[in-house]
């Protein structure tokens, strides 16, 4: 997992076309060609940065320097970056430069605070592949950069049995059986008591207990007794990951991490060179 991915230079480059198109109309009207500038990006909230490593990759041209680097827990009001070069492509990059990092550091402050709430327990946080249809890549790297966990990234990496894959497989038994070949770890999703006992009698090493209640993991937890990894997932929220953390889970999914993530509040400012 790497921000300077082709996937994320192909995402920049498709961001650009679509925003500048022929030409940035009003800045080539405002700006002399051969002005020059500078510009910061500034924290309008307390966050923890991510997606730094996109800017030269988007300012390509230009004179950069980064000052807090991903991971950086920083202030409102902070100053984190810094660029010089031409004024007209200063103010034309803006728009694109502040999607990427609004998005990416409102993921990354969004894990840290959920990682935050379970400190002290043993459990850790996985994302999901709830994600916005083409930025997963950077999603999940953002997640990352706050102190969370990769799960999967696709259909292709491991295999995490589903209610829907049980019962179009004809039970849990067989869901498991069929996939014992397939070379990649195997996780399986249980609904109930009924369905975990089927999974542990069938060999499963990892479960993940499905819209159970804290009082109900922690039993399952009493009820596996170290015989397979625990997961839990399924409307978990900041206010609830507590109690299901101290329930005892070796890991906690959240789809929120990333698709209810809010966008840090970032602005960039120009000045004359």
């Amino acid at each position: 997992m790497s921000w300077d991915h082709a996937e994320i230079r192909d995402l920049i480059a498709r961001a650009l076309a679509e925003d500048v198109g022929a030409g940035d109309a009003t800045t080539n009207a405002c700006v002399p060609a051969e002005q020059q500038a500078s510009g910061f990006f500034l924290s309008r909230q307390a966050m923890t940065v991510a997606g730094t490593p996109l800017l030269p990759l988007i300012y390509d041209q230009e004179e950069l320097e980064i000052l807090c680097e991903d991971g950086s827990v920083i202030d409102d009001e902070t100053v984190f970056a810094r660029v010089r070069g031409s004024a007209r492509r200063l103010l034309t990059l803006e728009r694109t430069a502040l999607n990427f990092l609004q998005r990416a550091s409102g993921i990354a402050t969004n894990a840290a605070r959920y990682v935050q709430a379970v400190e002290g327990t043993s459990a850790k946080i996985l994302d999901t592949r709830k994600t916005i249809p083409g930025l997963r890549r950077l999603e999940k790297l953002a997640v990352a950069v706050g102190g969370a966990t990769n799960h999967r990234f696709g259909l292709w990496d491991a295999v995490l049995i589903k209610n829907n894959h049980i019962d179009a497989a004809g039970g849990v038994a067989q869901a498991l059986e069929r996939c014992r070949d397939s070379g990649l770890p195997v996780e399986i999703e249980v609904r109930n008591v009924d369905e975990l006992d089927e999974a542990l009698a069938a060999g499963a090493d990892h479960v993940m207990l499905d819209n159970f209640s804290p009082e109900q993991v922690a039993d399952a937890v009493r009820r596996i007794d170290g015989r397979a990894r625990v997961e839990v997932s399924g409307g978990i929220t900041l206010e609830t990951i507590r109690a299901y953390a101290e329930a005892g889970p070796d890991f906690i999914s959240v789809g929120a991490l990333t698709h209810s993530a809010p966008a840090a509040d970032i602005s960039f400012r120009i000045e004359s060179a």
